[in-house]
């Protein structure tokens, strides 16, 4: 199945401003059709979901650039898109550590507050 841009817009919930935006950065690349209209199909809305998760696990476009570029030149590139996705999972696994921390931070100070207020409350 094929789509136009606009179709294509309110299928994946992105504005075709951003699938413009997609575009010029390389990102996503879809076919043309004789009259230079867009037309998008299946295996791009893979790619979009793709790159919607790549962005909301916090990789930089840059890096997303760089792996769009390794998966349109195909299957030479696998163990480098492979790298590219291993060293960006360290840096979730650093990110997750660090939040980790401030949560546990955070549960002492509310263990701390509760510890005094039951001390008020038992002293009035």
């Amino acid at each position: 199945m094929t789509y136009t841009i606009g179709e294509f817009s309110r299928l994946i919930n992105l504005s075709i401003h951003t699938l413009r935006y997609y575009e010029l950065e390389e990102l996503i690349a879809p076919r043309r059709l004789e009259n230079g209209r867009r037309c998008y199909s299946e295996n791009d809305l893979t790619w979009i979901q793709f790159i919607r998760r790549l962005k909301d696990t916090g990789m930089p476009i840059k890096e997303i650039q760089k792996y769009a570029k390794m998966r349109a030149i195909g299957d030479p590139t696998l163990e480098g898109r492979m790298e590219l996705l291993i060293q960006h999972r360290q840096v979730l696994h650093q990110e997750i550590k660090q939040l980790e921390e401030h949560l546990e931070n955070l549960d002492d100070k509310i263990d701390y507050y509760k510890n005094v207020i039951v001390k008020r409350q038992e002293q009035n």
